[in-house]
C-alpha cells in the first residue's frame, strides 16, 4: 500500500515553496492539441476564459490552463487521461461559488454546470433521484416538488449552486436541522478516481461502465438492489480493499476524531467507513471536496415537503445571547434555526428601504426558527410552546408566505450585505464558517468577538446557529504591508479558538485553500497522515484539486485582494462610495453568482445578456473578475483597454440591474463607461458613439429647422435606403428607427406651464391648479423629441392631483447617452448644464418630477458620481418620478384602473435599480388595476439593442419575459413607462406600450366624461 508523509503546518512562510503538482507539466498549445485528439470539444484556453476561471467566490486567485465543458462521463474519463499522461492538475467546479477555494486549480478546470445538468431519472415513489453533477439544486426542487418531494440540503446559494458542488463540499444550507447535510440524502456515487478507476458506490448502478449514464427509465439510470447503508461497490475496486484495511488500522483515531458534531465538515469523513456504519463509501467520499475524485453521476435520497410551515422570529439584546437559547430550541424539532445580527438588517433597509424588511421583534440580534409539518394546529401549538422557552425579549409567529419569502432573502443575502463594513471596509470570506457544538456556540461567540478586537477587526456574525455553524465577513488589511501577515495570524489564532470549544475549521464550505493549513489544529498528526494515505490510494499522482485538504497550500498564498493595488489615478468617475478607488469598486464582487441565478423574477433585473447567453463572460461576476485582472495588471499592459475586458463588456446592456439585485452592489453600468473613456480616450471611436452618443445634440439641431421631423422621418421609411442609413448611424439593419414627433413637447406645452418665475412659488393662492405649490417637470430628451404625449400626460395628472407645473427655461439632457458610450467629459459637461439650470428650482422649494426613467436616474446617481458636487447632491435629493410625488401629495387618489382590463408592467430596468417600483406598485394596486409585474429586461437598453451586433441578443433578453407575457394576452394593456421598452415592443410585436401618465389620464378623462386620452 501507498504511503505519505503528511508535515504538520502550522505557520510556515506564506510566500513558501509550494509542492503542488501542475508546477510542471503541459502548457497551453500541447493541452489543448492532446485534449482535442482525445475528442474534447467545448474546451477554451483564451486568456479572457482563463481570466473568468480563475477565481471562485473565495479570496483566492490561480490561473488555470484550460477549462474543459465536458459534454458527458466519456469526455471526462478523456481529460482525465490526457491529464494523467502530461501531469496536469484536474479541478472540478459547479457553479463557482465555493467560498474556500475549492474550485479554482492551476490545470484544467472542469466546468459541469453548461451540459452535464440533467435530471437522469426520477422513483416517485421511492423518492430518489439520479442526476449529473452539474444540475442546480434549484432545478432539481423544481423537477420534484409536483410529486411532493424535495432534495433537503438547501444553501443559500440553492438557485446557482450545483448538486455536485454540495457533494464535494458536503454542504447543507438553512434546513440541515430538519433534512441533514448532503453527506446524509446521497444514496451512490458513479465516481472516477484520480488513478483513472471508475466505480460506483451505494445504490447506483451503471452496467458495463458505460461512458454516460441512460436516459430516464434506462438501464444505466436505475437503482440496484442492495441493503441500505451497505458498500455496494461494484466490482471492489482495487483501492477499496487497501482501503478497508486502512480504516481497520485506524480505528481509534476515526472513532475519537472524526464525526464528533454534525457539522464537522473538515478533513474527510472517514467515520462513514467505520464497521457499525456498514462502510458505507459514498457517504465518505461526500465533502472530499474533488480531491479524492470525479463525481459522474449522483443518486440522491429525497424527503417530504410538509404541508404547512411557521417562522418564529426571536429578538434578542445581541448574538451570544441569541446563540444561548438554541438548546432550549432545538428540542421542539425545528427545521431551521437561523441567526441574524441587526447589521444585516440595516444594509437592507439603507438599501432597498425600510418596507421591505418585515417587522421583526425587539432587539438587535434574531433567531429565524422554521417549524413544519401537516398539521397546521399541531404546528401553532409547537410555536407557541417553543417561543415560552426562547427566553426572547419579543417574539413574532409569521405565517404569510411572503412575508417569510422576504426574511428568508435577507438571510440568503448575508454573505454579500456584509461584505462592507459600516463605514464602507471592504469584508472578506477567509475564516468563513467555522462550527462548534450548538451547546458551546454563545460561549464561543464572545470570546470569538474579543478575538477580533485584539486584532483590530471588525465583522458580523450571523449563520446556522442551530447547528453551532457561524458566517463572518472580517475586515482584513489587506491594503496594508502587513496585511497578509495580520490575516494569517488572526486565522491560526481563531482556529486554536474554534478547536478549545471542539469545532471544526468548517462547517458546511469545505476546507479548500482557506482552512488546510489549519486542520493540525484540530486534528492529530496520526489522523493528518490518515487524510494523506486516503489521499494516495485515490490519487496517487496528487493530480486532483492539489493544495486542498492534504500538502495544503499556505491559507495566505495567491489571494486575489492582497495582489490588487489602488487605482485612484486618471479616473473619469468619482467612485465616492469606494473611496475613488476603482480597484476597491470592482473588487465589491466577491463571486456569490447571484447573477446566474436564473430566470429572473418580478422584481428583479440582473443579469439579462446572461440569462439570454448563459455565458460566464456575460454574467456581472464574470466581468467583475475581467475588471479585476485587468486592473491588478493580469491581462498586460493594456490595462482598462484590454481585448478581454471589451470582450466581456460588449454584452453589458447597462441596465443597471447589478446595482441593486447584486448584494455587494455591483454597479457594471458605470465600470463599463469607465472601461469604454479609458479605452478610447484621445482615439477614434465607433460611428455609433458619435451619432447615437450625441443624439440629443443632432436632434436639437433637428428642432431647429422647421420641417427637419418629417423629411427624417420619411427618409428613415424608405425601406431600399435602410441599410445606408444603418451603416452610417452605425445600427444593425434590421432595426427600425423611432419616427420623430413632427412638434416637441416644448413647442407645443402651454406657456403658462413654461412660466419660470425666480422666487420661490406662492403655496397658497396659485389657484386650484397650483394648491400644493410648483414642481418642475424634467422633460428629457427622449419625451422632448420622440414620446410628447408622455410628457403632455404626466403635465394633466400632476395639475389634476393639484400641483403647478414649471419647466426649465432651457431644453436640460442628462447625458446618458454620452455616460454610456463611456464619453463621460461629454457627459460632464451635460449634467452641469442641467444641474445649474435645476438647481435654482431646486433651492427655491420645488421638487424635479422626471418622465423617462432612464434620465430621471441619471440624475438621481450618474450626475452625482460624475461631477461630485453638492449642487448635484441637491438637485438628486429633489429628484421625483411621477409616482413617487403622487404617493407623497396630501388627500391625493388614483382614478380606477379596475375597468381598463388586464395590464403588463415592464419596469424600465433603470427604474427598478435606481429609483424603486415600489411606489408605482402600490399607487397601482390603490387604483385596483390588475397587474403582472414582469422582471427582467425588454432587451434594447438605449443604445444597445440598435447597436450593430447586438440586435439577436436583444432579442433573446426580450424572449426571457417581455415577448412571452404579451404574447399570452394580447388583450393587456402594456404599462411601459421607458422610451427604449416600448420602441423594443413597438419594434418586436406591433404593440404599444403606454407611460403611467397616460394610463393615469385615460382613466381621469373616463371618470369625468371628457373622452378618450
Amino acid at each position: 500500500m501507498r504511503t505519505v508523509t503528511v508535515e504538520a503546518a502550522t505557520g510556515g512562510r506564506p510566500d513558501g515553496p509550494n509542492r503542488l503538482a501542475g508546477t510542471t507539466g503541459a502548457g497551453g498549445p500541447e493541452l489543448r492539441a492532446a485534449l482535442r485528439r482525445a475528442g474534447v470539444g467545448d474546451l477554451d484556453d483564451s486568456s479572457l476564459t482563463r481570466s473568468l476561471y480563475s477565481s471562485d467566490a473565495s479570496l483566492y486567485r490561480v490561473e488555470p490552463r484550460v477549462v474543459v465543458h465536458p459534454r458527458d462521463a466519456g469526455e471526462v474519463l478523456a481529460v482525465l487521461d490526457v491529464a494523467r499522461g502530461l501531469s496536469v492538475p484536474v479541478t472540478s467546479r459547479g457553479a463557482g461559488t465555493s467560498l474556500a477555494g475549492n474550485a479554482v486549480g492551476s490545470g484544467i478546470i472542469l466546468d459541469f454546470y453548461r451540459h452535464m445538468n440533467q435530471l437522469l431519472d426520477v422513483d416517485p415513489e421511492a423518492g430518489i433521484a439520479t442526476v449529473e453533477p452539474g444540475i442546480v439544486q434549484a432545478a432539481l426542487q423544481r423537477a420534484v416538488i409536483p410529486a411532493g418531494w424535495r432534495f433537503g440540503p438547501d444553501p443559500s446559494t440553492h438557485n446557482r449552486c450545483t448538486i455536485g458542488g454540495m457533494i464535494g463540499n458536503n454542504a447543507c444550507g438553512s434546513r440541515a436541522l430538519g433534512y441533514g447535510r448532503t453527506a446524509d440524502n446521497v444514496l451512490g456515487l458513479d465516481f472516477l478516481t484520480g488513478a483513472g478507476e471508475r466505480f460506483t458506490c451505494g445504490g447506483l448502478a451503471t452496467p458495463g461502465m458505460t461512458a454516460t449514464l441512460g436516459a430516464p427509465g434506462a438501464p444505466g439510470a436505475s437503482a440496484l438492489p442492495g441493503a441500505p447503508g451497505s458498500s455496494g461497490v461494484s466490482g471492489e475496486p482495487r483501492l477499496v480493499g487497501e482501503l478497508r484495511e486502512l480504516i481497520g488500522e485506524s480505528l481509534a483515531v476515526v472513532r475519537t476524531e472524526l464525526g464528533r458534531f454534525g457539522r464537522q465538515v473538515s478533513g474527510y469523513s472517514l467515520e462513514h467507513l467505520l464497521p457499525e456504519r456498514h462502510f458505507d463509501l459514498a457517504r465518505a467520499l461526500v465533502g472530499s471536496e474533488g480531491t479524492l475524485g470525479i463525481v459522474l453521476a449522483a443518486q440522491l435520497r429525497l424527503v417530504r415537503d410538509p404541508a404547512h410551515r411557521i417562522l418564529v422570529a426571536l429578538g434578542y439584546p445581541d448574538m451570544p445571547t441569541a446563540a444561548d437559547a438554541v438548546p432550549a430550541i432545538l428540542p421542539f424539532g425545528p427545521v431551521a434555526c437561523e441567526g441574524l445580527d441587526v447589521s444585516i438588517v440595516d444594509v437592507v433597509r439603507r438599501g432597498r428601504g425600510a418596507s421591505s424588511v418585515p417587522p421583526l421583534p425587539r432587539g438587535d440580534g434574531w433567531l429565524f426558527v422554521e417549524l413544519a409539518g401537516d398539521d397546521p394546529g399541531a404546528l401553532g401549538e409547537t410555536a407557541r410552546a417553543l417561543a415560552a422557552e426562547a427566553g426572547a425579549l419579543e417574539h413574532r409567529m409569521i405565517t404569510d408566505a411572503a412575508q417569510m419569502a422576504r426574511l428568508w432573502r435577507i438571510r440568503e443575502d448575508g454573505s454579500g450585505l456584509v461584505a462592507r463594513t459600516a463605514d464602507g471596509t471592504p469584508a472578506h470570506a477567509g475564516w468563513e464558517d467555522a462550527a462548534v457544538p450548538p451547546e458551546r456556540l454563545g460561549g464561543y461567540l464572545r470570546e470569538f468577538r474579543a478575538l477580533l478586537t485584539d486584532h483590530g477587526l471588525t465583522g458580523v456574525p450571523y449563520g446556522h446557529f442551530g447547528d453551532g455553524c457561524v458566517h463572518i465577513r472580517i475586515d482584513f488589511p489587506f491594503d496594508r504591508s502587513d496585511g497578509r501577515a495580520r490575516f494569517r495570524e488572526f486565522l491560526f489564532a481563531a482556529a486554536r479558538l474554534a478547536a478549545a470549544h471542539g469545532g471544526s475549521m468548517s462547517g458546511e464550505h469545505g476546507d479548500g485553500r482557506a482552512r488546510g493549513e489549519l486542520l493540525p489544529l484540530m486534528y492529530s498528526p496520526a489522523a493528518i497522515e490518515l487524510f494523506g494515505r486516503v489521499k494516495a490510494l485515490f490519487d496517487p499522482d496528487n493530480l486532483l484539486n492539489p493544495g486542498v485538504i492534504v500538502d495544503p497550500a499556505p491559507v495566505d498564498a495567491d489571494i486575489r485582494v492582497a495582489a490588487a493595488k489602488p487605482r485612484r489615478h486618471g479616473l473619469a468617475l468619482t467612485y465616492h462610495d469606494d473611496r475613488g478607488d476603482l480597484s476597491m469598486a470592482v473588487h465589491r464582487c466577491t463571486g456569490v453568482g447571484r447573477c446566474i441565478a436564473g430566470p429572473a423574477g418580478a422584481g428583479n433585473v440582473m443579469c439579462p445578456s446572461y440569462l439570454a447567453t448563459r455565458e460566464e463572460k456575460d454574467s456581472t461576476r464574470g466581468r467583475a473578475r475581467v475588471l479585476q485582472d485587468a486592473v491588478a495588471g493580469n491581462l498586460g499592459p493594456a490595462g482598462l483597454a484590454a481585448p478581454e475586458v471589451h470582450e466581456a463588456l460588449d454584452l453589458c446592456l447597462s441596465c443597471k440591474g447589478c446595482a441593486s439585485d447584486c448584494p455587494t452592489g455591483v454597479d457594471m453600468a458605470s465600470y463599463k463607461a469607465e472601461a469604454l473613456y479609458q479605452k478610447y480616450r484621445h482615439r477614434l471611436r465607433p460611428r455609433a458613439h458619435y451619432l447615437l452618443g450625441w443624439l440629443p445634440r443632432w436632434l436639437r439641431l433637428a428642432a431647429a429647422v422647421p420641417g427637419a421631423a418629417g423629411v427624417l422621418n420619411t427618409v428613415a421609411g424608405w425601406g431600399w435606403a435602410r441599410p445606408l442609413v444603418a451603416w452610417l448611424v452605425g445600427v444593425d439593419r434590421r432595426r427600425e428607427l423611432p419616427r420623430l414627433a413632427t412638434r416637441t413637447f416644448r413647442s407645443s406645452v402651454r406657456s403658462s406651464v413654461r412660466r419660470t418665475p425666480p422666487a420661490p412659488p406662492a403655496r397658497t393662492d396659485a389657484g386650484e391648479a397650483g394648491r400644493l405649490g410648483e414642481v418642475v417637470l424634467f422633460a428629457d430628451t427622449f419625451s422632448n423629441h420622440f414620446s410628447p404625449p408622455a410628457a403632455h400626460a404626466a403635465v394633466e395628472v400632476l395639475e389634476r392631483a393639484g400641483w403647478a407645473v414649471r419647466l426649465p427655461e432651457r431644453q436640460v439632457c442628462c447625458g446618458l447617452t454620452w455616460f454610456s458610450t463611456g464619453q463621460l467629459p461629454g457627459a460632464r459637461r451635460q449634467m452641469a448644464r442641467t444641474v445649474a439650470e435645476l438647481l435654482p428650482h431646486v433651492r427655491a422649494g420645488r421638487l424635479v418630477v422626471g418622465v423617462e426613467p432612464s434620465c430621471t436616474a441619471a440624475l438621481r446617481t450618474d450626475a452625482v458620481e460624475l461631477l461630485a458636487t453638492p449642487e448635484a447632491r441637491e438637485v438628486a435629493d429633489a429628484v421625483r418620478t411621477l409616482a413617487e410625488l403622487l404617493e407623497s401629495t396630501p388627500d391625493y387618489r388614483p382614478p380606477s384602473l379596475a375597468s381598463m382590463g388586464p395590464l403588463i408592467a415592464q419596469p424600465h430596468c433603470h427604474h427598478h435599480a435606481v429609483l424603486g417600483w415600489s411606489p408605482d406598485a402600490r399607487l397601482l394596486a390603490d387604483a385596483g388595476a390588475d397587474v403582472q409585474q414582469l422582471g427582467g429586461c425588454c432587451g434594447l437598453a438605449g443604445n444597445f439593442g440598435v447597436e450593430r451586433g447586438h440586435h439577436d441578443i436583444s432579442v433573446q433578453v426580450a424572449e426571457q419575459q417581455l415577448l412571452p407575457a404579451v404574447r399570452a394576452k394580447p388583450e393587456a394593456t402594456v404599462l411601459a413607462d421607458g422610451f427604449s421598452c416600448r420602441t423594443q415592443l413597438d419594434s418586436l410585436t406591433g404593440r404599444h406600450g403606454v407611460h403611467l401618465a397616460e394610463l393615469l389620464v385615460a382613466a381621469l378623462r373616463a371618470d369625468d366624461g371628457t373622452g378618450p386620452a
